[in-house]
């Protein structure tokens, strides 16, 4: 970040995003987020441990590294342990798209509102795997079902376009899982398609 990189990090375990946040953050001051994941990630603690991958943006509004008004979290859905677990988000000012808002539909209208509540501060890209219905990405710790379809995910990424985007991940994938490959298939894909809508790339 601090040589002009725009960083696209593969992981691994979604606690990633939060000191990638902290180095853009640094660099940028609080930025906007397109987060695509099952599940807010804005826990407070599991086993007694303030960090973990269900805790990221949680510790990221703590630190103010995130424009809260400029936060959208798609794809978002499954049991939980709160009878309105989305209710820290709505606090903060997120804005929360549920799966099933986003069933049987292109979700390229979506995107024209993200693109304009985004507007042209500094954006970044978070996609947990788990976003996808566990039909097409299995390889992952918590599949959750009734999720995004891979078309819908490709709308979301090339529905970022135009933004300034200054750092992507894509997270969750876990190989012992991914007993045909096609998660890992799948998540490679996705972070071409983020190279691709970076500012300033060609295509």
């Amino acid at each position: 970040v601090a040589s002009g990189c725009v960083p696209l990090t593969l992981g691994g375990d979604h606690t990633v995003t939060y000191p990638i946040l902290q180095a853009v953050a640094e660099k940028h001051g609080p930025v906007g987020l397109v987060h695509v994941d099952a599940h807010t990630d804005t826990g407070d603690r599991a086993l007694g441990e303030k960090i973990y991958h269900g805790t990221p943006f949680r510790r990221c509004v703590e630190e103010g590294l995130l424009a809260c008004s400029r936060v959208v979290q798609i794809g978002i859905r499954g049991s939980s342990y709160d009878p309105d677990p989305y209710e820290y988000c709505r606090d903060q000012g997120f804005r929360v798209v549920p799966a099933e808002e986003c069933w049987r539909k292109s979700l390229a209208p979506l995107m024209g509102e993200v693109r304009k509540q985004m507007g042209d501060k500094p954006v970044y890209i978070s996609f947990d795997i788990d976003g996808l219905d566990p039909a097409y990405a299995p390889g992952t710790g918590t599949p959750e079902i009734a999720g995004l379809t891979p078309a819908q995910a490709l709308e979301i990424i090339r529905g970022c376009k135009g933004l300034n985007i200054v750092g992507c991940d894509l997270v969750e994938v876990a190989p012992m899982y991914d007993v045909s490959g096609n998660t890992a298939l799948l998540g490679a894909n996705l972070l071409f398609e983020m190279l691709c809508v970076l500012p300033g790339v060609k295509t």
